[in-house]
């Protein structure tokens, strides 16, 4: 959902015929290299270089925060193959083969004691230029082309999809009244108000495909969807953790299958910065879709 639309986008022939099979088949992991330990909100300050040999690429740098890299099987990349230009400039979009000489990884372990991310090392890593999807030093619109794709996906945590909705769960730990409503009123309140935001979000999801349909979509609403749906997914765990009482601070016990809802609880912190944090989205926000001026 994020690397293919790019693909059939700007990628070769030959590059959609090699991977874009292989992805919608779901025989292929994919991770990716964007941010870097001084480059996270400003990727474009990103320093990881792949210098020219012939007809190769050797890379050189790190990535972090690379979801699942112990695990994937190959990456794109953003890489910078003009030192000279200005930071937007310069940059390519490259794909690689994640079992390559040089290639290694360090997972991150986060506060929930668990974590999908790695740092990742390139020691002079030969990638075959073949494989820069777009034109050399224009990787920067592929990056933004992806992220456009990726902050929509990421917006999708925000709808219940299947799970039962927060009131029955609540309602399991804290009780219901005589009219069968969940005893703490506060809470209550709470679940309806998240619970409303919640159908906000869907409809604006199925506004957001009709839009894409007719050719109308904005590059930046997909920020706007992000923002939203992260910031949702949050909001639901606070209410779990609440409507779990006590219980809900069990970390390891059997019961608590590992301590499943803190755990992921505390995960959700990091729904607001991956795939970039809440005030990058509402400034994207702010500046393309409502036209304010700049501080």
């Amino acid at each position: 959902s994020m690397l293919g639309p790019a693909l059939l986008k700007y990628g070769t022939e030959a590059q959609k015929k090699e991977h874009l099979p292989k992805i919608s088949a779901g025989l292929i992991r994919w991770c990716q290299g964007y941010s870097e330990p001084n480059a996270g909100s400003d990727l474009a300050s990103l320093q990881t270089r792949a210098e020219s040999d012939g007809d190769d690429f050797i890379i050189n740098g790190q990535k972090i925060w690379t979801s699942y890299a112990n695990y994937a099987d190959w990456i794109f990349c953003l890489v910078r193959t003009d030192a000279t230009a200005r930071k937007h400039d310069g940059i390519s979009f490259i794909l690689f083969d994640m079992a390559s000489k040089g290639v290694s990884t360090k997972p991150i372990l986060l506060i929930s004691g668990r974590s999908p991310f790695c740092e990742t090392f390139f020691d002079n890593v030969r990638v075959p230029k073949a494989n820069v999807v777009g034109t050399v030093n224009r990787g920067w619109d592929v990056a933004k082309y992806l992220l456009q794709h990726e902050r929509a996906m990421i917006s999708g945590m925000g709808e219940r999809g299947v799970g039962r909705p927060l009131g029955q769960v609540a309602a399991d730990s804290l009780g219901a009244d005589e009219q069968g409503r969940l005893e703490d009123p506060m809470l209550r309140g709470q679940i309806a108000s998240f619970e409303i935001d919640e159908a906000a979000l869907a409809c604006a999801a199925e506004r957001a495909v009709d839009l894409a349909k007719a050719g109308q979509a904005h590059p930046a609403f997909s920020s706007a969807m992000k923002y939203y749906g992260t910031e949702l997914n949050k909001r639901r765990h606070e209410i779990l953790m609440s409507a779990g009482g006590i219980d809900a601070l069990e970390w390891e016990s059997e019961r608590s299958k590992g301590g499943a809802r803190p755990r992921a609880w505390l995960r959700t912190k990091a729904n607001s910065i991956e795939g970039g944090t809440s005030e990058v989205m509402l400034g994207i926000v702010a500046k393309r879709i409502l036209d304010l001026p700049g501080g």
